[in-house]
C-alpha cells in the first residue's frame, strides 16, 4: 500500500507517494524528486557520499528510511548554490582545485556547510574532524580544508550564503 510523506527539500515543501516507508531518503531525492547531485557510494552510511543536511545537521541518506524525515528540512547540494550564484563553498573549491572525480564532493561540501554554520572560524583541526566521515580516495585533502578556510573567511566578510 502506497504512502504519501511531507517533507521540506531545499526550502520547498515536497509530497512524495512511496510503495515502502522504508524507502532510503536518499531513493526519494534521486528517483522520485529528481536531485541526482546526492551520490550512492557505499549504502551503509560510512563513505558520507551521501550526506544531507536534515534540519540543519549534517546526516546520511542512503539507509535513512523516509518516514525519519517526515515533516523536516532537507538540504541536497542543489539547495546550496546555482551555476549562477554559487555558495562561497563551491566558489572556494573551483579556485583551490579541492577535487578530482567530484563523486564524493557533494557530501563534503554538505558537511563543510554544517561546520561553517555553527562555527564561522574553525582550526584546520576542526575541518579535519567535520570531514573526516566522508571519504575520498582522491587525495585533495589539503586542497579541500585551504577551500573550506578560504570560504569561512569570505562568509565572515559577509559573502553570501
Amino acid at each position: 500500500m502506497s504512502k504519501q510523506f511531507a517533507l521540506t527539500v531545499n526550502g520547498r515543501p515536497q509530497s512524495v507517494t512511496v510503495e515502502n516507508e522504508e524507502t532510503p531518503l536518499l531513493d526519494v531525492l534521486r528517483n522520485h524528486l529528481g536531485l541526482m547531485g546526492t551520490r550512492f557510494g557505499c549504502g551503509l552510511e560510512q563513505c558520507g557520499c551521501c550526506m544531507v543536511l536534515i534540519d540543519g545537521e549534517p546526516e546520511t541518506s542512503c539507509a535513512r528510511p523516509i518516514w525519519n524525515v517526515a515533516g523536516k528540512s532537507v538540504t541536497t547540494i542543489e539547495g546550496l548554490g546555482t551555476p549562477e550564484r554559487p555558495h562561497p563553498l563551491q566558489t572556494a573549491f573551483i579556485e583551490e582545485q579541492a577535487c578530482q572525480c567530484g563523486y564524493c564532493l557533494s557530501g563534503i561540501l554538505i558537511s563543510a556547510k554544517a561546520l561553517l554554520d555553527r562555527n564561522p572560524s574553525p582550526s584546520r583541526a576542526e575541518i579535519a574532524a567535520a570531514l573526516d566521515d566522508n571519504i575520498c580516495r582522491c587525495g585533495t585533502h589539503n586542497r579541500m580544508i585551504r577551500a573550506v578556510e578560504k570560504a569561512a573567511a569570505r562568509l565572515r566578510q559577509g559573502a553570501k550564503r
